[in-house]
């Protein structure tokens, strides 16, 4: 049973969802957290990966770990996102199987489901189709990472959880605008109108794929909750249930950072949509009781200033 004692390790506790695990376990209440930078771990690499679980016998994993990005990265650096991601987390998990470590929370994310998958998108819709191309060297990690927590779990009884956020942001995000996901990208962009005071914004694609954000204390949230909940399934999507298209994301933002002034929204269509549309069944997660909690635009004012702080030019 984890208790506030237990020995935690969060696997990258400098990355946008694992900075978020780590608050929010300090402000739970959770006493005996472990993390290691890069430079005392590197988690591709097998050998050292299971001396430190063995050595450090942590009660509890959570696996935030791993390389991501937007579709200009994901499309770019195929074979990293494919090699880093595989290595890193089957080197944690079956190191974890090995050092007798029995509960672990692995993040996937939603783009594991099929490119025309029906929406709301269910658990039980993965491997049922096609993946999108341009991140289709990521999802297949994630998928390989479920199928390594449900297979251990089968063979060896392990609690091996998998959660699958959607598109998460907040605090401590990656807003490149060539290599984030799109909605610090965004917030980036619109930044950068305001400052230049430009007249005009450019998307990528047509503006009208849709998809689902998650403010990512909410993530952190679920995680924790999860943690300490028993539920026999292997996957559990995490997210709000509703979605937006870009553009309408585009119009809120543009309103928050620059109000009171109209930027012309323009679309450079030799550029992809990605998937048309991506939002998550959660109701799973609400049969057993979690919910998100944090508002867009309470989330999208934490993030700006969160920006602003890392970023004031």
């Amino acid at each position: 049973m984890i208790n506030q004692n237990s020995k935690i390790y969060v696997a990258g506790h400098k990355g946008l969802v694992g900075s978020s695990i780590v608050r929010n376990l300090k402000k739970k209440g959770y006493k005996n957290i472990l993390v290691a930078d890069k430079s005392k771990l590197d988690l591709t690499d097998q050998g050292k990966v299971l001396k430190f679980l063995k050595k450090n016998k942590p009660h509890f994993i959570f696996i935030a770990a791993a390389k991501v990005g937007g579709i200009y990265s994901n499309n770019k650096y195929k074979a990293e996102f494919i090699y880093s991601n595989l290595t890193i987390q089957n080197n944690i998990i079956h190191a974890a199987y090995l050092s007798k470590i029995k509960d672990l929370i692995f993040l996937g994310s939603s783009c594991v489901y099929p490119k025309f998958c029906k929406q709301p998108i269910k658990e039980k819709y993965l491997l049922s189709g096609e993946l999108e191309k341009t991140n289709e060297p990521y999802a297949i990690a994630k998928i390989a990472g479920i199928k390594m927590c449900e297979s251990y779990n089968l063979q060896y009884k392990t609690n091996y959880k998998c959660l699958m956020p959607t598109n998460t942001f907040g605090p401590n995000d990656n807003y490149d605008e060539l290599n984030s996901h799109f909605f610090p990208s965004l917030i980036r962009k619109i930044h950068k109108i305001k400052r230049n005071k430009k007249k005009e914004l450019i998307l990528w694609g047509n503006g009208l794929a849709k998809r689902e954000v998650i403010y990512v204390d909410d993530i952190a949230d679920a995680c924790i909750y999860f943690m300490n909940k028993k539920f026999k399934e292997t996957i559990i999507n995490i997210g709000t249930g509703e979605d937006f298209s870009i553009k309408d994301y585009a119009r809120i933002i543009l309103k928050m950072i620059i109000p009171n002034k109209k930027i012309l929204i323009k679309y450079d269509k030799s550029k992809p949509n990605g998937t048309p549309r991506k939002v998550l069944n959660i109701s799973l997660a609400k049969k057993y009781g979690w919910k998100a909690k944090v508002n867009l635009k309470d989330a999208i004012r934490m993030t700006y200033n969160d920006f602003l702080s890392k970023n004031n030019k």
